[in-house]
């Protein structure tokens, strides 16, 4: 099992201040063991009080992408029904160029359909949301690797869109997509570089990584062009560290070349500490 693993670290922007976030950032990127950080794409708070308060996320991540220096940043995921494609390429081309190339690109199909009403945003249904993601990774795609594209889609369309600059990883920045049902992985077969494993169970991950295998064979794609990142939750005050380290080794022996420890939104004080110290740094010992 001694393959090169990547840690990270989720802390989603609600119920904290916006420089507690920053401390929280700083403090990882100073730590060598931690690979990528993250934050979640929502406007309102999850959980039972949607009255909290919660930034939003990409003017957040570029905030944070100016005040560190070494980490891989990014969202788990972006919504894609939120923003149109080619202002959401524009944003994620300014971020990368703000963190000089540290971008992960994630995105998903969005599911939170209080925050869609909220917001007076329209919230199709399941099967038109994966259409337009499909849709939606060729259009950003395209604006970040032609000078000029057009496209005439169902959802979307460009006409001679002029896109610079282009982003400063290359070909483009990596592109993650959070799925679990069928058509969703077509959709990272076809687009992603990086898929999030949305699994209850360590077999239910390897059954959905098989199925993923197969919708890469059926286009012609090398499976192993696509990376795999498992994902868990955690509460840092009392989460039992044995039994979520015995869970994220067991996501890796599965076939995760990423892990990302989501830290909930209680913050309490040497949590980065904590969880390099209690997580990672076991993991990487017992991996090696």
């Amino acid at each position: 099992m001694a393959k090169r693993v990547y840690f990270g670290i989720a802390t989603p922007q609600q119920n904290v201040t916006y420089e507690k976030l920053l401390s929280m950032w700083q403090e990882a990127d100073r730590e060598p063991l931690v690979d990528h950080l993250w934050i979640f794409d929502h406007f309102m708070t999850l959980g039972d009080n949607p009255d909290g308060p919660c930034y939003e996320a990409w003017t957040t991540l570029a905030g944070l992408a100016a005040r560190t220096e070494r980490v891989g940043i990014g969202h788990l995921v972006t919504g894609v029904t939120y923003r149109h494609p080619a202002i959401l390429a524009r944003q994620a081309v300014t971020v990368d160029h703000i963190s000089q190339g540290r971008l992960y690109f994630g995105l998903g199909a969005a599911w939170h359909e209080q925050e869609h009403h909220g917001y007076g945003i329209p919230f199709p249904g399941a099967g038109e949301r994966v259409r337009r993601l499909d849709e939606a990774c060729e259009v950003i795609r395209r604006l970040w690797t032609e000078t000029k594209p057009s496209f005439n889609g169902r959802y979307y369309q460009l006409e001679e869109a002029h896109s610079e600059p282009k982003p400063i990883q290359k070909p483009h920045p990596p592109i993650i997509i959070a799925a679990s049902g069928e058509q969703m992985l077509r959709v990272v077969a076809k687009h992603a570089d990086i898929w999030v494993a949305q699994s209850r169970t360590i077999e239910e991950m390897r059954e959905k990584s098989a199925r993923l295998d197969q919708r890469c064979e059926e286009i012609g794609r090398d499976p192993a062009t696509i990376a795999r990142l498992g994902a868990m939750r955690i509460d840092p005050a009392a989460s039992d560290f044995n039994e979520v380290r015995t869970n994220l080794i067991q996501m890796i022996e599965a076939g995760a070349t990423h892990i990302v420890v989501n830290a909930g939104d209680k913050y309490p004080a040497g949590v980065i500490r904590l969880i390099v110290d209690e997580i990672i740094q076991p993991i990487k010992q017992a991996i090696s």
